[in-house]
């Protein structure tokens, strides 16, 4: 409910409440109407208003008039912002859908900074993405280097975004988005090990999906880590030390951390803050 007013205590003086009230099934507005008669009265039952809402996908509506996103050489944009890109740019359009991740967010700006620093020092042979949503940082890692990138997603819906947006930006040979939980999906786990491994979840399924995203990164493997705020920081490196995983780097952008870590065999050298400069 939105309340525009809120009514004053003060028995000598009277104001309007307004409220609104959205139903999903179909509400049935008798029983509506007795029960506010019952609890504020009459003039309140009448004055109740019914009416139904068209059909509209709220979330695309309210990220249509987003501004471009800049993260380095990645400009992440709509359909009406198709021009922003400038030249050297790597344009992302990413239309705004029920799957999570338009560049906007904290995470995900995050993780495309970190593509971006981590590009600037090595070359990944095999790339994976976890909890891809949109696909904007698989279809970014593909654009980027021009090869495969491993895809998958718990929710069908944000399967399908992901493989209709990898579609939108020539991607599609290179992104094949799959549904899947963590690493257990065939097209996932055979495309290891993996260098480079993107996991933009949750800080309760990081910590879980530890064992698993070891079991598919090679020796020397960099993951990308973010969806966690501030405190759960702590929680995650622990779960991934455990797993011969070390920080890298570390970016917070709106109380959101994304983290670089990687493997404790690894012979590529440290980032340096040259390197991360656009990052951190």
């Amino acid at each position: 409910a939105a309340f525009e007013k809120t009514p004053s205590t003060d028995s000598c003086k009277t104001e309007e409440l307004v409220s609104d009230v959205y139903f999903g099934p179909e509400p049935d507005e008798e029983m509506i109407r007795d029960l506010v008669r019952t609890v504020v009265g009459d003039a309140a039952a009448d004055a109740l208003v019914f009416g139904r809402v068209s059909e509209q996908d709220w979330v695309a509506a309210s990220l249509e008039g987003l501004a471009p996103v800049r993260a380095g050489r990645f400009l992440v944009h709509g359909s009406h912002d198709r021009k922003a890109p400038r030249e050297n740019d790597i344009g992302l359009e990413i239309e705004a859908a029920l799957a999570f991740g338009t560049g906007h967010h904290g995470t995900t700006l995050g993780c495309l900074k970190a593509l971006d620093a981590i590009a600037k020092r090595r070359r990944p042979g095999r790339i994976l993405d976890i909890g891809t949503g949109t696909g904007v940082l698989a279809i970014a890692a593909a654009r980027l280097w021009r090869k495969p990138v491993a895809a998958g997603d718990i929710d069908p819906i944000s399967t399908e975004a992901a493989a209709a947006n990898a579609r939108l930006n020539g991607a599609s040979p290179w992104v094949k988005p799959v549904t899947a939980r963590g690493t257990m999906h065939p097209a996932l786990r055979q495309g290891g090990p993996y260098d480079l491994i993107f996991a933009n979840i949750l800080a309760k399924p990081l910590r879980l999906l530890a064992p698993q995203i070891a079991d598919v990164a090679s020796h020397d493997a960099e993951l990308v880590l973010s969806g966690l705020l501030g405190r759960d920081v702590a929680g995650v490196l622990t779960a991934y030390a455990a797993q011969g995983f070390a920080l890298v780097a570390r970016a917070d952008l709106d109380g959101w951390a994304t983290l670089v870590l990687r493997s404790g065999g690894s012979s590529a050298r440290p980032i340096s803050k040259s390197d991360i400069s656009d990052f951190a």
